[in-house]
């Protein structure tokens, strides 16, 4: 992103669902530091990608920094609905890309939702919801948390061109607190709170990312 200086560059924000949305939407933009986009792309990598090409392709976020947030499954055991997950790569079958400014977003997330644990480690793309055995499967391989769209939506980003990118996701679902369990309702709520106070995360990230490299 040669020639742009600190908070000239546009911050695309995408996640899947309306819930996802809602809370990005009313959450606390005052420090934002220029235009923030956030963009609902629907359920799936297919639609990730998708809506996420269509975006960077046009002239107002051709040059746009991209974080993939929203909600997710933890893989490992300890995990409870509401923790937070940094990814420092997400990956899918078609590839793993890499995340920028890992640990600015850990430090930042901490003081924006203190009390709140913060995971980091490599998060995984599925076409489907994770169950049962699958959950142990992935964990296996060394992914900490699963989504549906985070390893689509970056890849899709990098390909369009160079740019830094993150992945942010609140566990909603764990091994000891699945969705289809009792207090999925209070677990949800739990992590829409969290999802609404992540902003405050992403613009720091954002402005760190546009400084000069040294």
């Amino acid at each position: 992103m040669a020639g742009t200086t600190a908070g000239s560059a546009p911050l695309l924000i995408a996640c899947a669902l309306g819930i996802e949305h809602l809370a990005l939407r009313t959450g606390d933009r005052s420090g934002s530091p220029g235009a923030v986009t956030v963009l609902r792309t629907g359920m799936g990598p297919k639609n990730a990608e998708r809506s996420v090409i269509k975006a960077l392709g046009r002239d107002a976020l051709s040059g746009a920094a991209v974080v993939a947030t929203g909600f997710c499954a933890g893989l490992a055991p300890g995990m409870h609905p509401g923790d937070l997950v940094v990814a420092e790569e997400t990956r899918d079958p078609h590839g793993r890309t890499a995340c920028e400014g890992t640990d600015l977003l850990v430090k930042e997330l901490v003081r924006a939702v203190p009390g709140r644990t913060v995971h980091t480690g490599p998060l995984t793309g599925s076409d489907h919801v994770v169950r049962g055995h699958e959950r142990a499967d992935l964990l296996a391989t060394g992914a900490i948390a699963v989504d549906m769209e985070s390893a689509a939506t970056l890849r899709s980003a990098v390909r369009a061109g160079h740019r830094p990118v993150a992945a942010v996701r609140v566990v909603v679902d764990a091994p000891q607190h699945e969705l289809v369990r009792i207090g999925t309702v209070r677990g949800g709520i739990s992590a829409f709170r969290v999802l609404r106070a992540v902003l405050p995360a992403f613009f720091e990230w954002h402005r760190s990312s546009l400084l000069p490299r040294r």
